[in-house]
C-alpha cells in the first residue's frame, strides 16, 4: 500500500509498505479517506520527538483521520464493510486501574496512532484498529469527520473547565484546537477572548463567536483583555504550547481561575510563576487528549450545533504531504487545517 513515511528531520517520503491485516476478532481494516495534519505531527516532523517519545526512522505519523471500513473481524458488531467512520486514535486497554476509573485517556497501557514506540500512524492507505475506536457517521463530510478528533479534545477541555454562561474565557492560540475550544465554549458563554499571530485565524475567530480577538505581535493582549475584564477571566485555555502564552495566561486569570494547558510545548520544561499563581490560587489542569468525547463531537457537527467547515483551508494529495507540513509548520498561506486526501 502507499504510505507517507517520516525518514528523518523534515523528510517525508511516499513509498510502498505492506498492507496491514486483521489479526484479532474485534479488529477492523480501514481504508483511509483523509488525514489531518496536527501540530503534534509537526513536532515529530521538525524535532523528531515530543519529550521522551523519539521517532525511530522510518515511521508513519498522523492520527486525525476519516476512513471507510473495508473488512471486519468475525466478532465485530458495531460496523460493517462500507461504513464511514471517525477514528479515535487512542487505543486503551479497558482493564487497567485508570480505565476502570473512567480515565481511558490516561490508560496505563495506552497506544496512540502515530506515536513512536506505540502504533504507526494513519498517513497511509490502510490501517487496522479495534472496533471500539471506530465511530460510524452518516451526515458528515470527510473533512468534518477529520476535524472530529481536535473537536473532541475541545469538548473534553471545556467539560473539564466547567464553563458556564457566566464564565469569561480567554483562548490563547487560534489553531484548530483553539478554534474548536472557541466553538465548544460558545455553546456555554458569549464572553470569549482569543489571540493568535496569524491574521486569517484572528479573522476566523472573530467571525465564529469571539467577543474580542487580538494579535500579540501588534498589541499588548494582556492589557487589552484586562481593559475589558479588569478583574481577570475565569478560564484560560492555553492552546499554543509557548512560554509566552503561559505567562500571559497567569496574568489574565482572576483569583480562583483555571489554567487549562492543552498546547504541547517544543521544549521539555516550562516555567510557571509560582508566586503569582499561589497568590491568585490558580488551578492548573493538564488536558490529556480527550476522554470519551468522540461521539459527542460527531453529534455536535451532525446536529448543526457547531460549524467547523471554516477550519478546512487546504487539501493535498499524499505526494504533496511534505508541502502540507511545511505550510503548517510555517503558519503560511493562512492555513488553519491542512488535510491529506487518499
Amino acid at each position: 500500500m502507499k504510505a507517507v513515511q517520516l525518514t528523518g528531520i523534515g523528510k517525508l517520503v511516499v513509498g510502498e509498505v505492506a498492507e496491514p491485516v486483521i489479526k484479532e476478532d474485534r479488529q477492523v481494516l480501514l481504508k483511509l479517506n483523509a488525514v489531518g495534519v496536527c501540530g503534534s505531527d509537526v513536532h515529530y516532523y521538525k524535532q523528531g520527538r515530543i519529550g521522551g517519545e523519539a521517532v525511530d526512522y522510518p515511521f508513519i505519523i498522523g492520527h486525525e483521520c476519516a476512513a471507510t471500513v473495508k473488512e471486519v473481524g468475525r466478532n465485530v458488531k458495531s460496523v460493517k464493510a462500507g461504513d464511514r467512520v471517525v477514528v479515535e486514535p487512542a487505543i486503551s486497554c479497558g482493564s487497567c486501574s485508570q480505565c476502570r476509573a473512567g480515565r481511558e485517556n490516561t490508560c496505563e497501557n495506552l497506544k496512540f496512532l502515530g506515536c513512536p514506540g506505540q502504533v504507526e500512524g494513519c498517513l497511509c492507505e490502510y490501517i487496522v484498529m479495534p472496533e471500539q475506536n471506530c465511530f460510524k457517521y452518516e451526515k458528515l463530510s470527510t473533512g468534518q469527520a477529520v476535524l472530529c478528533e481536535p473537536l473532541a479534545i475541545a469538548v473534553y477541555a471545556v467539560e473539564q473547565a466547567a464553563v458556564t454562561e457566566d464564565s469569561d474565557v480567554a483562548i490563547l492560540g487560534a489553531g484548530p484546537i483553539g478554534l474548536s475550544v472557541l466553538l465548544c465554549s460558545g455553546l456555554k458563554t458569549e464572553k470569549m477572548y482569543i489571540t493568535d499571530r496569524v491574521k486569517e485565524r484572528i479573522e476566523a475567530a472573530t467571525n465564529n463567536g469571539a467577543l474580542w480577538a487580538g494579535n500579540p505581535d501588534r498589541e499588548d493582549i494582556v492589557r487589552e483583555i484586562l481593559k475589558l475584564k479588569p478583574e481577570g477571566v475565569d478560564v484560560v485555555f492555553e492552546c499554543a504550547g509557548e512560554q509566552e502564552t503561559i505567562d500571559q495566561a497567569i496574568e489574565l486569570l482572576k483569583p480562583g481561575g483555571k489554567l487549562m494547558l492543552i498546547g504541547i510545548p517544543e521544549q521539555e520544561r516550562i516555567h510557571l510563576d509560582i508566586h503569582k499563581m499561589r497568590r491568585k490560587e490558580i488551578t492548573v489542569i493538564n488536558v490529556r487528549r480527550q476522554n470519551d468525547c468522540t461521539q459527542k463531537a460527531i453529534d455536535l457537527i451532525s446536529k448543526g450545533l457547531v460549524n467547523v467547515d471554516f477550519m478546512l483551508t487546504h487539501s493535498f494529495k499524499p505526494e504533496k504531504t511534505a508541502q502540507a507540513f511545511e505550510m503548517v509548520a510555517g503558519y503560511s498561506d493562512g492555513v488553519i487545517k491542512a488535510v491529506i486526501e487518499f
